[in-house]
């Protein structure tokens, strides 16, 4: 029973996915924003799991993989592989102007990891998991995924 009403709140609640259309209308920065936590969330994960590692190790090794030149690396191994719609948000997302500009980092890989997060959050807000799932299988290191 208990299952059942958790299973329905996820459905119809607060996670519950919402349309393309109208997570097409959000801010690409807004997709990117909600996106840098799900990307985040997948990668610890996919840690947690696969190692039986100390905080501070996992940390580090997320830390590795969570940052902007990572994120475009990872983008520019999957760009081939995004359909159409992904790819328009990426480039939605990747020519957004953001009011901040980062330190320490490149411009064109945070513009990168920026399109990748928004492709993410679009993903993640249209309740495509089995897609993230594969996204995350082809850009996480293999022993990860």
């Amino acid at each position: 029973m208990r299952e059942a009403i958790e299973e329905k709140q996820i459905t119809e609640g607060l996670l519950s996915p919402i349309s393309k259309q109208e997570a097409r209308m959000k801010n690409p920065l807004v997709l990117a924003y909600i996106g840098d936590t799900v990307y985040d969330l997948f990668v610890r994960t996919s840690r947690v799991k696969a190692s039986g590692e100390h905080v501070n190790l996992l940390n580090r090794w997320v830390c590795g993989v969570v940052n902007a030149r990572a994120q475009a690396e990872a983008a520019d191994k999957l760009l081939p592989m995004l359909l159409e719609d992904e790819a328009d948000i990426y480039r939605r997302g990747r020519n957004a102007k953001s009011a901040t500009t980062p330190k320490n980092m490149d411009i064109g890989d945070y513009h990168k990891a920026t399109g990748l997060e928004a492709v993410v959050g679009y993903l993640f807000l249209v309740g495509e998991y089995g897609r993230l799932h594969e996204i995350f299988e082809a850009i996480l290191p293999e022993s990860e995924a």
